[in-house]
């Protein structure tokens, strides 16, 4: 087995880290500032945390635009990214300075919400619509403040292209998601043909 701590570095060419947690799905968050610019932005630190309510989050390392509209506005969007929008979502990663709106560099339509002011990507196929309910700073296990931010969102409102789902039942793989592999570059997506069943034992009883 390679052991390594990570407070004394990996000793490999590019950390695996995120490449062992991972496929991760894709946080592209839209959000518009107390002055309505918009903004839009890729997070590889995303997942669902919680059913009833919904509660979805991201992590930002810095505390980034995305990270300051929120806070100012209390509310966001996550877009799901498919494989046909990969490129334009990789566009949305590029640092702009405050203001230039990651919409127009990709060629995206900013759709309207129904119950936040933060735009949806229209050519998105799913769009959760979200309410803040926490902005948390990261802290090591010694109690050190780290410049990553944990924010955590309220689903208040979904947004599901009709051709996902079949007979009520929404077909993960139909939608391609694109999901965050490690290295400086890689990503993937799912087939059905690499689908497989199991029941919780709970289920079976």
């Amino acid at each position: 087995m390679y052991f390594y701590e990570p407070s004394q570095g990996h000793g490999l060419p590019h950390d695996p880290l995120n490449a062992i947690v991972g496929p991760r799905p894709i946080g592209w968050i839209s959000s518009q500032d107390a002055q309505g610019k918009r903004n839009l932005a890729p997070y590889s630190f995303f997942n669902c945390f919680n059913y009833r309510p919904p509660i979805i989050g991201f992590a930002s390392s810095g505390w980034k635009d995305s990270v300051q509209n929120i806070m100012e506005t209390k509310q966001f969007v996550w877009n799901l990214t498919t494989q046909d929008l990969a490129v334009a979502m990789n566009e949305t990663s590029a640092t702009l300075p405050h203001g230039e709106d990651e919409f127009v560099r990709a060629g995206l339509t900013a759709a309207p919400s129904h119950l936040v002011n933060a735009p949806r990507v229209a050519e998105s196929p799913v769009n959760f619509e979200c309410r803040l309910s926490q902005c948390i700073q990261l802290t090591s296990a010694d109690g050190a403040a780290i410049d990553t931010w944990l924010v955590l969102g309220e689903v208040v409102g979904i947004h599901i292209a009709e051709s996902l789902l079949e007979e009520g039942i929404y077909q993960t793989a139909r939608a391609k998601p694109v999901l965050r592999a490690g290295g400086p570059s890689a990503y993937y997506t799912i087939d059905e043909a690499h689908r497989f069943d199991l029941i919780r034992p709970d289920a079976r009883r």
